[in-house]
This record gives C-alpha cells, structure tokens and sequence, in this order.
C-alpha cells in the first residue's frame, strides 16, 4: 500500500506559477510510474502528466504540454509538478497518482485546490 499527499495548492493570479508537490509513504522508486490529475466538478478526470520510476521520459496531457513540468525526487519519495503561465481554466483539484507496472493507476492522493484568478 501507497500513500500519497499533495501539497502546494492554493490561490494564484493567472499568469503565475504554482509547484505541487506529492509525498509517498513509501519507497515509490523501481516499482511505480508516478503522474499528476486534475478534476473540476461535473467533470471527468483529466490526466496531466507521467513520469517514469527512474524519472525519465516524462509526457504530458494537452493541457499540460508546454506550461507544466514534472519531476521525481526517488530518494525523497516525492513528484513534484511545476506549473507556469497559469490560467483560470487551470482551476481545479489536483491528485497525484502511482502506476503499477500494468499501465493501472492504482494509488491516489486525496487532492489539494489550484484556484487561478483572472
């Protein structure tokens, strides 16, 4: 079992920049691919970003491509996920998640508020 808490959240001016940060319980590295989410109500959850165990060929979703950068940090056990040139529709709760060697995402954090004001 993996816990993950995330952190960094909070109000920001469009145009700002956030970093969210996830904390695992544990050791995450060689088992788990790690990725960031964001879900605004009424809303499906909307797949940000993925890094892999050993923190290299990390891809993006179309929202995040270009504006937002992950990382891992495996001695820390923890993601991060660098958000810039913020916007309003970037309002939303952001999870963090661990993948299984399946492609399953089988750990979620219990998410932390992005609110971008204009």
């Amino acid at each position: 079992q993996v816990q993950l808490v995330e952190s960094g959240g909070g109000l920001v001016q469009a145009g700002g920049s956030l970093r969210l940060s996830c904390t695992a319980s544990r050791r995450t590295s060689n088992n788990y691919g790690l990725g960031w989410f964001r879900q605004v109500p009424g809303k499906e959850r909307e797949f940000l970003a993925h890094i892999s165990w050993i923190g290299d060929s990390p891809y993006y979703g179309d929202s995040a491509r270009g504006r937002f950068t992950i990382s891992r940090d495996n001695a820390k056990n923890m993601v991060y996920l660098q958000m810039n040139s913020l916007k309003p529709e970037d309002t939303a709760v952001y999870y963090c998640a661990a993948q299984a060697a399946s492609g399953s995402w089988i750990y979620w954090g219990q998410g932390t508020q992005v609110t971008v004001s204009s």
